[in-house]
């Protein structure tokens, strides 16, 4: 049996077709909100495609909140109108992979809200934890080696100490791309990383002292490299 490789581009044309078609059974009645989605294998005939592809289309759409999952009973459409169903599905069908630049300003729009919250509900476990990744990020730089992993592993740990799981899932999910694109777009020389130190031992030092103010003002000059970055590109 040949085994077939597909291509990420690949993969995403044929979620978006089962999604469209997932949409298209919604449309015609085949489906109503509150309705059970027939089983993956029916799917799978049905749409002519594997049941991997119909699991992970199904997954993305449970993600979004327009299908739910109940152990040993199946999957359900939400119960919102189809209406929203619609409209929410013509948005997930039109979103493209986030480039650079939106990756930089939606991490920013979050960190200064969690450095915030963090300064008023972190615990010694969530200080430790930066503290951890702070001395991990300096002993880096320091070596002249890349610490653009431990960096980042300091900012989420002042994701995961604000408390707010919405948020730190936020940082989770769009840091792989800021570790990928990070070196790429040149944002941070030499200089700006031996200086990334004394700011983020003022961050730390400000949500350790739960000063929420100055955490948000020390977040946001340490952001300024970024923001020149971010606001000087062309949409």
């Amino acid at each position: 049996m040949k085994l077939e490789i597909l291509t990420k581009n690949e993969n995403e044309q044929i979620q978006r077709k089962i999604i469209s078609q997932i949409r298209d059974l919604i449309n015609y009645k085949n489906l109503e909100p509150g309705d059970k989605l027939p089983s993956e294998r029916t799917l799978s005939e049905k749409f002519e495609v594997s049941r991997s592809a119909i699991r992970e289309a199904i997954q993305k759409l449970e993600f979004y909140g327009l299908l739910k999952s109940i152990p040993q009973s199946g999957t359900f459409v939400a119960n919102i109108g189809v209406i929203a169903l619609n409209g929410m599905i013509e948005d997930i069908l039109r979103l493209n992979e986030p480039d650079f630049k939106s990756l930089v300003e939606t991490r920013i729009l979050l960190e200064l809200k969690t450095a915030r919250l963090a300064a008023i509900r972190r615990d010694e476990n969530d200080l430790n934890l930066m503290k951890d990744a702070l001395d991990a990020y300096e002993n880096k730089v320091v070596k002249g080696e890349d610490a653009v992993q431990e960096d980042l592993l300091f900012h989420l740990a002042i994701a995961r100490a604000s408390k707010n799981s919405s948020m730190n899932t936020l940082m989770l999910m769009i840091t792989p791309g800021i570790i990928t694109n990070f070196e790429k777009h040149h944002v941070c020389d030499a200089n700006q990383t031996f200086l990334g130190i004394q700011e983020h031992n003022d961050i730390y030092n400000a949500i350790k002292n739960q000063d929420p103010k100055l955490a948000k003002e020390k977040m946001k000059a340490h952001f300024k490299i970024l923001y020149q970055y971010c606001y000087s590109q062309k949409d």
